[in-house]
């Protein structure tokens, strides 16, 4: 018998025998399969699930390797195969096997037709599939999302049993779990309804009342709502001792029976979306098809996203499951106009759709509202409310009895509708690559798009998954065919949201885009605009606190007001987000609406805030390098610097990308200074992660700014660092020129230490084109420096230095006292990265001294001590050279083992020819090992013992 259990630990059973389904990647493709399982995924779906929006270079053969060893631990025996089928992969199993379908087939049948004890019974079987957290052992945006949607859909199913058992006269028996469901979920208006009913029936009104008490005090101060009808109605029934079960509603209104049919057209083309329009399916389906309320669905994103264009689609494909109607209300929440459909007006189309005489209709807004729910009850509607402003829009739209979907699309996310009345929100993103790649092909032809590709994929990539922005680009090519596509992307690069502008607000872009901003308040549209021109794709809520000049908390209250706006998006590291266009226009705005001199001192804030963190994180990563005194004052206020290594490391992570784009800021500002003293900070981070290209582009900006500034110690630094990126580059002629400059900038301000700096990479350029003699030359020059200046890390450096090049002159015992005497120094001085740098040193000494069993004992002391600091780069390295030192002891499964850890790791920094190298040696390892050869080639032997960071 096959199970494939998704609902808790990620595995698979054959025969009750759990089946080793190899690296957590792998169980994410069996999981991305097995959910939808009887269905075609497509290969980029497939890997967006496994590696989320940004693919490593090598996700689709990656892929199928894993879909291959998958095929390889899937018995055949049991009818279960994984199938190639036209765009991508299909999971077939037998019936029952995948236990979240069999959750969802057992929940379906348990809220249809039958006895109540029936379906009682299908709900339990339902709920005791779960094992705990569902695709546990798997991560990812995409896992995450999956969780948080089966975790609903599990909550929902313990709702619609509890409701069951609730009929069947089973309250008082539900009090204590409906207590722990409560104090998980304390914001939700269902379970706290059937918990008040469970006390009733329990005989406790009075613990009912108090809890309902604290609810509404909990929902006035957090989200600004009183609890919606229905909790309101369950609450008044227990303070009038009234029977506690609901009442049926009743469905006689005595009016004739109208079926309005106000859908607009379907979208035409409609393309993509497939997973919006099955979770769309999903959250409607449950309590609508379970007959216990409204379903509500919330569509929010920004303008221009496509939310009436998939909540369109999505009605038409669905209008059997309405036969008493559907209508359609345009809330003009944003429009050109500005103003939102009143309330009343609203209302009284909704009436009038159902033939309500004027003279019927009540003066009073409540009372209209309570006359639209009495003529939707016991009725099959879908209502769509499009355009949304906010919930207190919404509300009274909103039908009272079972059966009816309501589709709410709105630029905001309408959190009060959410919590209030159970809405389930569906936030937007842009479309897939492939989505859009599709939806342009549809409306232009194959043969145009065919035509001139790369103009096509410059279009895609200008419009960023835009539905709207891809629509204008079509219509606008459609409407001048003779007008290259070429043309129209250079415009489109150039001008952003205005080169959309068509000159009909309904389809210009930053049209769109205005109506939101018009819809903010002043602080609002100032945060809005401000964060256009920070610097990088993301931002912290304290960097954006430090941009506006506000405490971090009011700061946060406004990045929430985007968020909600759908002007920004929040990451699940708290950082925020905007799409290229929407940020264009934010730029526009900001400089239309705000002085330079206001955003000059902004932007002076935020590069002064990451320049100062970044200084002191730099300084926990490597605190034997002597500081720089930074031009810039210190933050006045938001100026937290890490706490430790860890942090700081963490914090290089995160800001990184941001620290680069502050840095091309800084320059085109023309503050030089902070331009070569950002780079200065970033020169650790760059070699411990081996971001060899950042390392050589922000010092080449720097040096331009030293240039600029005439300092000849910011020069000479300049200089030399760009000459030390150019090594690790293997530019050794640009290293040479670079370097020689740094020497004798460094020799006309008699700064001894830094012409020992100067002399030590001189000594890497002799190194890397294989003149060992002239590098221990320029190593003995530093070391004497070194000495000099009383540097006991720079002296440590030069010692190791020394000792590597003898050793590559075949002087092992010299190497071996350099090496040892380095080591002695670095602990001394507790510079870990040092110790790990003279510790491989001494191992590339004892391998090749015929010391294979000490090189395998300094390797692993080194590889511990790197994967400390973080430095992967030197990792890959030591990865390296260990398998080389395990083949020499012909242990090859451990060198297998290792080379491969290396392998992975090359290929991460993109170094294709180390990653080259060490798959020549994997195939090797069939032959007889060469106990001499070290893994590392001669150019690339000082990549690890020699290229250390000062």
């Amino acid at each position: 018998m096959l199970e494939i259990r998704l609902l808790g630990e990620v595995c698979l059973l054959v025969d009750g025998r759990v089946v080793d389904l190899g690296p957590a990647k792998q169980r994410c493709v069996l999981a991305a399969l097995a959910l939808d399982a009887g269905h075609v995924v497509s290969v980029d779906r497939l890997m967006q699930r496994v590696w989320g929006a940004q693919f490593p270079l090598r996700a689709r053969p990656t892929l199928l390797n894993y879909i291959s060893r998958l095929r390889k631990v899937l018995p055949a025996k049991e009818s279960v195969e994984i199938g190639r089928r036209p765009g991508g992969y299909l999971l077939r199993a037998p019936e029952g096997a995948v236990d979240v379908l069999r959750f969802r087939e057992l929940c379906e049948r348990g809220r249809g037709p039958g006895l109540d004890d029936h379906r009682a019974d299908l709900l339990t079987q339902a709920l005791r599939l779960w094992r705990g957290e569902a695709l546990t052992g798997i991560s990812g945006s995409w896992a995450e999302g999956e969780r948080d949607r089966l975790r609903l859909d599990r909550l929902t199913t313990e709702c619609d049993l509890t409701d069951i058992l609730l009929g069947l006269g089973q309250g008082e028996s539900l009090v204590a779990g409906l207590a722990a469901r409560v104090a998980e979920h304390p914001l939700d208006e269902r379970v706290a309804g059937q918990y008040l009913l469970s006390l009733g029936a329990a005989g406790r009104a009075a613990d009912a009342l108090d809890h309902y008490r604290l609810l509404r005090a909990r929902l006035v101060a957090e989200l600004g709502t009183d609890p919606g009808p229905p909790l309101q109605a369950i609450h008044r029934r227990i303070l009038t001792a009234e029977p506690v079960s609901p009442p049926r509603p009743d469905r006689s209104t005595g009016r004739p029976v109208l079926r309005p049919r106000q859908l607009p057209a379907p979208p035409p083309l409609f393309t993509g979306r497939t997973h919006d329009l099955e979770s769309l399916t999903a959250v409607l389906d449950s309590p609508a098809r379970a007959g216990t309320g409204v379903a509500i669905a919330v569509l929010s994103g920004a303008g221009g996203i496509g939310k009436t264009w998939l909540a369109l689609h999505w009605a038409h494909r669905h209008l059997d499951r309405f036969p008493d109607g559907q209508l359609f209300v345009d809330l003009r929440g944003f429009g050109p106009a500005g103003r939102p459909m009143p309330i009343g007006a609203a209302v009284r189309g909704l009436l009038d759709a159902f033939g309500v005489a004027p003279s019927d209709v009540p003066v009073e807004l409540h009372a209209q509202s309570a006359l639209l729910r009495s003529l939707t009850a016991g009725k099959r509607l879908l209502i769509v409310l499009d355009n949304a402003a906010d919930t207190q829009q919404v509300a009274p739209l909103l039908p009272g009895g079972p059966g009816c979907t309501v589709l709410v699309t709105s630029r905001q996310r309408l959190p009060g509708l959410v919590a209030g009345h159970g809405a389930h929100p569906l936030a937007l993103d842009v479309i897939t690559d492939a989505e859009a790649r599709a939806l342009l092909t549809a409306r232009l032809g194959a043969e145009k798009i065919a035509a001139e590709p790369d103009a096509a994929e410059e279009l895609l990539a200008c419009c960023g998954g835009f539905p709207l922005a891809l629509s204008i680009v079509a219509g606008r090519a459609l409407a001048h065919p003779g007008l290259p596509l070429a043309q129209l992307a250079a415009e489109l690069s150039e001008a952003g949201p205005a080169g959309l502008d068509e000159g009909d607000p309904a389809t210009d872009l930053s049209a769109v885009l205005s109506w939101s901003y018009r819809a903010l308040d002043e602080d609002q549209a100032r945060m809005f605009a401000l964060l256009g021109i920070a610097p990088g794709p993301d931002i912290s809520a304290a960097a954006a606190a430090c941009l506006t000049g506000l405490p971090r908390s009011p700061a946060r209250a406004l990045l929430r007001s985007l968020e909600q706006a759908s002007l920004v998006t929040r990451d699940r590291h708290d950082r925020f987000h905007m799409h290229d266009l929407v940020r264009r226009y934010a730029t526009d705005r900001a400089a239309v609406d705000l002085p330079d001199t206001e955003r000059s001192a902004a932007l002076r804030r935020l590069v002064g805030l990451l320049l100062h963190t970044a200084h002191a994180a730099e300084r926990l990563l490597y605190p034997q390098r002597p500081p720089i005194e930074l031009t810039d004052p210190e933050p006045e206020d938001g100026f937290h610097p890490p706490a430790g290594h860890a942090a700081a490391l963490a914090w290089f992570d995160r800001e990184h990308r941001c620290l680069v784009a502050a840095q091309r800021a800084a320059s085109a500002r023309g503050w030089d200074a902070t331009t070569w003293q950002l780079a200065w900070a970033l020169t650790t981070f760059h070699s411990r992660r081996g971001l060899l290209h950042d390392d050589y582009r922000t010092w080449q900006v720097a040096k331009a700014a030293a240039d600029r500034l005439d300092d000849t110690a910011a020069q000479a630094q300049a200089y030399r660092n760009l000459g030390r990126a150019c090594i690790w580059l293997n530019r050794p002629d640009e290293a040479l020129e670079h370097l020689r400059q740094a020497l004798a900038l460094a020799e006309r301000t008699h700064d001894d230490y830094e012409q020992a700096h100067t002399h030590r990479n001189l000594a890497q350029v002799r190194g890397i084109t294989g003149d060992h003699r002239r590098a221990r030359h320029h190593a003995v020059h530093a070391l004497h420096l070194f000495r000099g200046t009383g540097n006991p890390a720079g002296e440590a450096d030069a010692h190791n230095q020394v000792g590597w090049y003898s050793a590559r002159l075949g002087e092992q015992d010299a190497a071996r006292a350099h090496c040892e005497e380095a080591l002695a120094l670095h602990q001394r001085h507790h510079d870990r990265e040092g110790e790990a740098v003279a510790l491989h040193s001494l191992g590339y000494v004892a391998h090749h001294s015929d010391r294979f069993a000490d090189a395998v004992n300094y390797y692993q002391l080194a590889l511990l001590l790197f994967r400390a600091v973080g430095n992967t780069y030197l990792e890959a390295g030591t990865l390296d050279d260990l398998g080389s030192a395990y083949a020499a002891l012909s242990d090859h499964e451990r060198a297998r083992v290792k080379w491969r850890r290396a392998l992975a790791l090359y290929q991460a920094q993109h170094r294709a020819g180390d990653a080259a190298r060490a798959r020549q040696q994997l195939s090797s390892l069939a032959g007889p090992p060469d106990r001499r050869a070290g893994s590392l080639s001669v150019t690339a032997a000082g990549k690890t013992s020699d290229l250390r960071i000062l």
